[in-house]
This record gives structure tokens, C-alpha cells and sequence, in this order.
């Protein structure tokens, strides 16, 4: 069964979902959880215009508490995580995840995903889709519950 979990997540209430059930497949199968999340500079670089601060230090500070976030909700439930923070200019999240794979040689790799269908995926893109294209391992995709 899955005994090394990777677990990419961003903060977001979809990510919660995904590193919920993540946390409950490890609990089941003494799985170890890692826990990744990149930071993608480039993206935020050219929001940020005249910005005169420090944008990367900001971001990446803001990337660890996520993980800590993370790391914190996954051990109040009983599963022990590990954390990776990934920076990055012009990568996908679905590159940085299977890097990590090859790395850190998870069997299974469970990731949030909103569901969007039609337009709103053709423009807005899907890390989960690229994930579960990419990934040399399964993948579990986790949807939110219905309203």
C-alpha cells in the first residue's frame, strides 16, 4: 500500500480538502506525508510593477507559514509531515511535484482540485491535470464537497 504520500499544497480551502484526505490515507497505512509548496516568482514579479520591496522575501515567508499551516492541521490529526518550500521562476507546479517524486520517491500523490470544467479551464489552466499528466505515480484527486 502507499507508504510515502506527496502532498502539494497551497493554503487554499481545496488544498485543505486534498491534505485531509491525504492525512487519512496516512493514518490508515503509516504512510510518511510530505508536504511541497513553490513558490513561483516570475508570476508575482510582473504583478509588482514599481513594488520596491522585496518580493521575493515576502513570498517565500509567506510560502513556509502555508507549509507550517499545513504541517500543523496534518499533525493535529495524527499524521506526521514532512515540508519542502520550492522556488521557482517559470515552472509548472506539475514539474516541481514530479522533480520531487524522482527526489523524495512517493508512491502516491494526492492533490485538491477545484473541478472547473469548460471555460473556466481552458483559461485558468489546471495544476491537478497537469499533475495527474506528469506524475509517474498515481494520483488522487480531491474535490470539494458540494455546496
Amino acid at each position: 500500500m502507499y507508504q510515502r504520500i506527496l502532498v502539494p499544497v497551497d493554503g487554499s480551502d481545496t488544498s485543505n480538502h486534498g491534505l485531509d484526505e491525504a492525512v487519512q490515507l496516512a493514518k490508515l497505512t503509516h504512510a510518511k506525508l510530505r508536504l511541497v509548496h513553490m513558490v513561483d516568482e516570475l508570476s508575482f514579479a510582473t504583478g509588482f510593477g514599481g513594488y520596491a520591496g522585496d518580493v521575493a522575501g515576502v513570498l517565500k515567508s509567506a510560502g513556509n507559514e502555508v507549509l507550517a499551516r499545513g504541517k500543523a492541521r496534518a499533525e493535529a490529526a495524527g499524521a506526521p509531515a514532512e515540508v519542502a518550500l520550492f522556488e521557482t521562476m517559470q515552472r509548472r507546479l506539475a514539474d516541481v511535484v514530479v522533480d520531487e517524486i524522482g527526489t523524495w520517491p512517493a508512491d502516491l500523490v494526492v492533490v485538491g482540485t477545484h473541478g472547473r470544467r469548460g471555460i473556466g479551464r481552458w483559461v485558468l489552466g489546471s495544476d491537478a491535470e497537469q499533475i495527474l499528466r506528469s506524475s509517474p505515480v498515481p494520483v488522487l484527486l480531491v474535490r470539494p464537497p458540494a455546496d
